[in-house]
């Protein structure tokens, strides 16, 4: 079937839409990939799509400007790859013949690198809005103490990504220990909290005194917002500051810390997968590495020659 690329396109976006409850930014996404893939190769019909167009296409991506004077990263390419194989596999399930996606190979990639923080950094990062809290007098200027002492355990205690937590409600239950969140691809999952997080939120909703619906809210008293994502950023890297870290500190490193926290006392991986709401155990393979210590005394104390 000679069918129209476009038209295509636009039922696998519909797709992953309504039938994969995809993202509106991972749609968006998606669109521009293949936009881009469409028009440098001039493909109009499906059937135009082909092993070699599709390696000139790779090629041109490589040789695309990326940051500084580097060409365009390879994480990046493998996005438009991962993009064209999702489509091939939609085409294949919908019966129309076109390139296999098993064609799609995504280029090899060097092992993250994890930003980490030390324990005993983590440790003057968490007490930071306590310690200018101790300072302030204005209310207003507590409260945001308050609402960042409550956001940095929330977020070491449960491995949020800052957008789960941005979204959370006011209306949170601190009688009971877990909290169901609902994360990447509409999946719900299950996280705990810890004693020291729900006695800040706690603290922090009693000196509330808005009406908002949202758990945590930024911005001065008559223009009040949920909080997003760069505020939360804005504020720990503040308090990095204030605990003399001179690491690039992130809401995506608390996530990091929480999950080598958990690691290297002893969790299994399966279940680290799962209270970070990863989709493939080879994403949470990247906080292995953190077990590598305790191998090392595993071998000095048994190896014959240790």
């Amino acid at each position: 079937m000679r069918m129209n690329a476009e038209d295509a396109k636009r039922q696998f976006l519909e797709y992953l839409e309504i039938e994969r409850g995809r993202s509106v930014k991972t749609i968006e996404n998606y669109d521009r990939y293949l936009s881009r893939y469409f028009a440098q190769m001039g493909l109009k019909r499906i059937g135009d799509i082909s092993e070699q167009n599709v390696r000139e296409f790779r090629l041109w991506l490589n040789r695309q400007p990326g940051t500084g004077n580097d060409s365009m990263k390879r994480r990046t390419q493998n996005y438009y790859m991962i993009a064209l194989r999702a489509f091939l596999k939609f085409l294949r399930k919908r019966g129309i013949e076109s390139l296999s996606p098993e064609r799609i190979e995504l280029a090899k990639l060097p092992e993250r690198e994890l930003q980490l923080i030390s324990n005993a950094e983590l440790a003057r990062l968490m007490e930071a809005p306590a310690r200018a809290l101790a300072k302030e007098r204005d209310d207003w200027k507590r409260l945001g103490f308050l609402r960042d002492k409550a956001v940095l355990e929330l977020l070491f205690s449960t491995g949020l990504r800052v957008s789960e937590l941005c979204a959370l409600d006011s209306d949170l239950d601190l009688s009971r220990d877990d909290l169901s969140v609902r994360g990447k691809g509409e999946k719900v999952r299950v996280v705990f909290l810890s004693d020291a997080a729900k006695d800040a939120v706690r603290e922090y909703l009693k000196a509330r005194k808005d009406m908002e619906e949202a758990l945590f809210v930024d911005g001065r008293p008559k223009k009040l917002h949920r909080i997003i994502p760069r505020d939360v950023q804005r504020h720990i890297k503040k308090y990095a500051a204030l605990a003399g870290i001179t690491k690039k500190v992130t809401p995506h490193v608390l996530r990091h810390s929480f999950a080598t926290d958990l690691l290297s006392n002893g969790a299994d991986i399966r279940s680290v997968q799962q209270l970070l709401g990863h989709a493939s155990i080879n994403t949470t393979q990247i906080y292995t590495h953190v077990t590598d210590s305790h191998l090392r005394e595993i071998h000095k104390k048994y190896h014959s020659r240790g």
